[in-house]
């Protein structure tokens, strides 16, 4: 459990919450309200590895294990939101397909640059008409020579405008579909017919930008297919699975940031003379807070444990993500009310994290498709 981390992990988590409180939070109101993630930030992550954590040693990286990952996303969690999903999209899903499933030509051509944060990582699934059903693919790809010729649109791409790299899925035979019919590639952005489309204006997330993909007649050559012809679809299954670990390990990250916040300033706010932490309404926020988001955190653990062991956990990194996403969102509201009118201003914490935590339950599929996923486990397993 993550209170018996291995102490290189534990070493590495020491050094990403002295990197978080030190350099992050100082400036996350700045990003907040410019929308931008300040270089210095983007260069001292560099510096610490952050962007090669999924990346064996062999190719640049610092190989964490998927428990290692999911401990420093968590203490990214507790600061901005942008900032940390700047780098746990490219240290996920956007890098993991090439770890995980690449040739070994595609990692020494590839993985070192985006070890170093050299160049940025992306993960293209999503369509205007395909968002959680992915099986619903229209961006087609045709075999011609020694190149594949792509076609379609990608949408809500995080890190489109600045990513080097995208995996991205497209449909190969249109009668097999899902089932042996869809490929994964490895585009660069300057790939012939590529282009990125206007960056999306979003509620939260400052600082973290999604866009458009482009593809008119790309050429992407036959040696970026990613893993086997027809098996994008597992693959993209294999992907999401380990990002759902991390979105769940930030997400309960934020939430004990945000019960770290709501206890002080329920210790120190006074009404009728006692601090509002003496009346039982504010303590049993608290209360549950506390307990939802320890709950997340064991299932955020099991389930990367579970990877690390080789296990499948799709049934289980869904469990961590749903849940963890929807406990955020409690715990962001009721952070909210213990702050009340300073909840609600701009200028303090707790307004940012409220509009953050409600990508949550949407992205890398929604608490609707994690419930279809996990329902799905237990008929199969009670049959």
């Amino acid at each position: 459990m993550l209170d018996t981390l291995a102490p290189e992990i534990e070493q590495i988590k020491q050094m990403v919450k002295t990197f978080v409180d030190k350099d992050v939070e100082p400036l996350a109101q700045q990003i907040e309200e410019e929308d931008h993630i300040p270089q210095q930030l983007i260069d001292k992550a560099k510096e610490l590895g952050l962007f090669g954590m999924s990346i064996p040693e062999e190719y640049g990286g610092i190989g964490l294990s998927v428990l290692g990952k999911a401990t420093v996303l968590g203490e990214l969690g507790r600061s901005s939101n942008g900032f940390a999903t700047l780098i746990s999209a490219h240290t996920g899903i956007g890098s993991v397909g090439i770890v995980r499933l690449g040739s070994e030509s595609l990692k020494q051509k590839y993985l070192p640059d985006m070890a170093s944060g050299n160049k940025i990582g992306a993960f293209a699934l999503s369509e205007p008409g395909a968002g959680s059903d992915a099986t619903s693919l229209s961006t087609t790809a045709v075999k011609r020579g020694d190149k594949w010729i792509v076609n379609g649109t990608k949408h809500f791409i995080t890190n489109a405008p600045v990513a080097d790299i995208f995996t991205v899925f497209a449909l190969t035979d249109r009668e097999k579909g899902a089932k042996g019919g869809i490929t994964s590639f490895v585009i660069e952005k300057d790939f012939p017919g590529f282009t990125i489309g206007k960056i999306d204006k979003k509620m939260g997330l400052h600082g973290s930008h999604t866009a458009q993909l482009i593809f008119e007649d790309c050429e992407v050559p036959d040696e970026n297919v990613i893993g086997e012809v027809g098996m994008g679809y597992m693959s993209a299954l294999k992907i999401l699975g380990e990002g759902r670990v991390g979105l769940a390990a930030r997400a309960v990250g934020s939430c004990e940031k945000l019960i770290e916040l709501s206890a002080s300033y329920a210790l120190e706010r006074k009404q009728f003379g006692n601090p509002i932490s003496d009346n039982q309404a504010i303590q049993w926020m608290l209360a549950d807070m506390a307990t939802e988001t320890e709950a997340a955190r064991m299932l955020m653990v099991k389930a990367a444990t579970m990877m690390d062991e080789g296990k499948k956990a799709i049934k289980e990194s869904s469990m961590a993500k749903l849940y963890a996403s929807e406990v955020f969102n409690r715990v962001a509201d009721k952070a909210v009310q213990i702050h009340g009118g300073m909840g609600y201003v701009s200028d303090y914490p707790i307004e940012r994290f409220y509009r953050d935590a409600r990508i949550t339950t949407i992205y890398e599929g929604t608490s609707e498709v994690q419930r279809i996923i996990i329902a799905r486990h237990v008929l199969n397993e009670n049959k």
